[in-house]
């Protein structure tokens, strides 16, 4: 019975080890068992923090794609051209345009995300009375 309570003890470690790698405690003097509870605990906490929805990449697309066909359509019938080519070129460049800002806001929102899940685990663990490194 003892050995099965320490392999389900070193599995947990493991996982929760892996799961939030970032939060590093010094766990010099401290009961191990304490430790397991107290960072499984944090980590159900951590779970609460919500992440940003960001926009459809179909919206987001479309929008730019149709911002930039109308404002190319209207430059080259301002400069005397077919309003039809500029907006073919104005909707290549507000796809790409689209593609690339949403893929910006992914980034950043889940970066955003990532760095709020590190506080809570590293407010969690200090409030319990642990030496948080990082």
């Amino acid at each position: 019975m003892k050995y099965k309570k320490s392999y389900l003890i070193l599995l947990a470690g493991l996982y929760m080890s892996s799961s939030f790698a970032n939060v590093i405690v010094d766990t010099k003097g401290v009961d191990n068992e304490k430790y397991d509870a107290d960072m499984y605990e944090c980590q159900q906490l951590s779970h609460q923090v919500q992440s940003s929805d960001v926009e459809d990449t179909g919206r987001a697309v479309v929008g730019s794609t149709a911002r930039v066909a109308a404002l190319g359509a209207a430059g080259t019938a301002i400069a005397g051209g077919h309003g039809s080519e500029g907006a073919k070129i104005g909707a290549g460049v507000g796809f790409v345009s689209g593609l690339l800002h949403h893929r910006a806001e992914v980034n950043y929102s889940n970066q955003k995300y990532a760095t709020d899940v590190d506080q809570v685990m590293n407010t969690c663990m200090v409030g319990r009375g642990y030496k948080v490194l990082n």
